[in-house]
């Protein structure tokens, strides 16, 4: 069942939405600074290709402040991605089938917007 919701996810939006964190991640990789945020974007992207079977958690403990000020200084990257989320969530859910993967889209908007101090974890 996970590879059919794969399948299907790839086609409602999954693709686009990957595609997205790639060139983010290829983009903030070019410089020393941006290369953390290019990997949590690489992470994020590989997610966004399969991403059923996977979950994102928060790391144990409270998050830093380190995690903080990258989450903020992440918006830059993370606002476009994030309203790539929400346009096909509200797409998706206009109709009946569509609307598990517009919450997953939903879901997703907000791991685009604070990605640092969480974790990707696969369920296989």
């Amino acid at each position: 069942m996970k590879v059919i919701g794969n399948i299907i996810w790839l086609l409602c939006g999954g693709l686009e939405t990957a595609f997205e964190y790639f060139m983010a991640g290829v983009i903030l990789c070019i410089t020393i600074i941006g290369i953390p945020f290019g990997l949590q974007a690489f992470k994020l992207g590989v997610m966004m290709l399969w991403p059923f079977g996977s979950r994102v958690d928060l790391l144990p403990g409270q998050p830093g402040c380190l995690s903080t000020i990258m989450n903020i200084l992440w918006l830059l990257a993370g606002i476009p991605i994030c309203l790539t989320h929400l346009l096909f969530g509200v797409l998706l859910c206009v109709t009946i089938i569509g609307i598990p993967f517009g919450m997953q889209h939903f879901k997703f908007a907000g791991i685009a917007l604070t990605p640092f101090g969480r974790t990707v974890k696969s369920d296989i």
